[in-house]
């Protein structure tokens, strides 16, 4: 009986989680050539699978969890999804060179999606990107609103200039990472200070950095760099999104499941240095922790100790290691002035010879990875072309052999035509001389002669 009840409940749950899936697609409309006339009637967000995809396949809950919840908060934003192999012409002409990609399109508007591909971060780029390109704060409580909600936004502080021209043109390009808002001067907070007007602010981290045209250069490639937080936990997606930024990466890798005190405090020198240190070092570092070493190891092309401190250049790969024991924030702070100042070398890079070593390491990384995961694959993979490459060169060789031999007997039967012709020659150059000298008469025997007489 206990068992027969285990058994419903299984198969009611079962029940629930299937009629749960379905009704979660309900709400993600599957597009076909017909999307391409009507989707400019309204915004869209939109997936682009293919069926074999993995990745696809582990998007796809995700997916439907994203459509049910722009329906249930009455976004504008309708949610679908599109077979990229079906309609490869369509996927093309929305420049689609992956899978999944995701884009959020808008009139003559194409926005794509690089962020994390979790529910929350796909619906926070939906809102941010489907709304106004740039937010206005009309009084300080709904600045103080902004800031609660966000962790990093930008404003833009004055009336109409030159410099809000160019924050409309950097909005326009990075609103698929952050959000840009303008207030007037009354709006700011009283512990903002402004030497001058118009101004370009970045919020984060409990404080604020104004743009600087002078120190930081361009605009927009300003924005790209503040756009993070100033201590962030890595992982090999954000690495690759801080690549763009110029900025060192101090990472502690450690183990976070290892509770020693080593790791910890490890981590802990970097947020201090990041919190207490930001002023000083916020334009050229970025900090931060890793849980583990794998991807740092890709990185390296090595086996690096955990836990420890390395500081990465993710726009040429070049890497930093330690020189002495960080025992507390103060060391820490001159290993990166070395650094700043070129007292500690750099390692790695992205020469010619460290990318034919990188090859070389990639090849050996998934051989090895594939006869770890599955050692038949792998004996199939290579053994089979290994064997064929084997009869191959013995069928070359061979074939070789018999041609030298074959030559040799050519060579033997060459000479002895060449010994015969010269015989037949000698031969010939000894008949003349017999007919032009006179032969001497042999005297025959006296009883020959005497028989004859007879």
């Amino acid at each position: 009986m206990a068992a027969w009840k285990g058994g419903a409940a299984l198969r009611l749950c079962a029940t629930v989680v299937l009629l749960d899936m379905a009704f979660c697609k309900g709400f993600v409309e599957d597009l076909d050539e017909s999307f391409k006339d009507s989707r400019k009637d309204d915004i869209w967000l939109v997936d682009f699978y293919a069926p074999w995809c993995g990745h696809c396949k582990k998007l796809e809950p995700i997916w439907n969890e994203v459509g049910l919840e722009m329906k249930s908060i009455g976004s504008p934003v309708k949610v679908g999804k599109m077979d990229a192999t079906s309609y490869s012409s369509i996927a093309s002409e929305f420049g689609v060179r992956g899978y999944p990609t995701i884009k959020l399109l808008k009139g003559d508007l194409a926005y794509n999606y690089r962020g994390p591909r979790t529910k929350d971060d796909i619906i926070e780029f939906a809102h941010r990107v489907s709304g106004a390109l740039i937010r206005p704060l009309p009084s300080q409580q709904m600045f103080e609103h902004v800031r609660k909600r966000h962790r990093v936004f930008f404003v833009y502080i004055g009336g109409e200039s030159p410099l809000k021209e160019k924050y409309i043109d950097a909005a326009s390009e990075l609103i698929v990472y952050t959000y840009f808002f303008s207030a007037s001067e009354e709006v700011v907070p009283e512990y903002v200070t402004l030497k001058e007007m118009p101004a370009v602010l970045v919020f984060k981290d409990e404080t604020y950095f104004v743009y600087d045209e002078y120190e930081d250069g361009d605009l927009s490639s300003w924005i790209n760099r503040e756009r993070f937080q100033n201590y962030l936990t890595m992982d090999g997606f954000l690495l690759y999104e801080l690549g763009d930024t110029g900025k060192l990466v101090a990472i502690a890798v450690i183990d976070e499941k290892n509770t020693s005190m080593e790791h910890m405090r490890l981590k802990s020198i970097i947020q201090e240095v990041a919190r207490d240190y930001r002023d000083q070092f916020h334009r050229d570092f970025q900090f931060g922790h890793m849980d583990g070493n794998d991807y740092i190891n890709t990185l390296l092309m090595d086996e690096l100790k955990v836990p420890t401190v390395v500081v990465l250049n993710t726009s040429n790969q070049q890497y930093f290691l330690l020189d002495r024991p960080i025992k507390n924030a103060e060391d820490m702070v001159q290993f990166i002035n070395n650094i700043l100042d070129g007292t500690v070398q750099a390692q790695g890079g992205d020469s010619i010879l460290q990318r034919l070593k990188r090859i070389v390491f990639d090849a050996k990384s998934t051989i090895v990875s594939i006869f770890k995961s599955s050692p038949l694959m792998g004996c199939f993979l290579f053994g089979l072309p290994l064997g064929v490459i084997s009869i191959m060169c013995y069928g070359i060789y061979t074939a070789d052999a018999d041609g030298g031999y074959i030559e040799e007997r050519y060579e033997v039967s060459k000479s002895e035509m060449e010994s015969q012709e010269l015989i037949e020659e000698s031969k010939e150059q000894e008949e003349p001389k017999s007919e032009d000298s006179p032969v001497p008469t042999v005297q025959e025997p006296k009883d020959v002669l005497e028989k004859k007489t007879d």
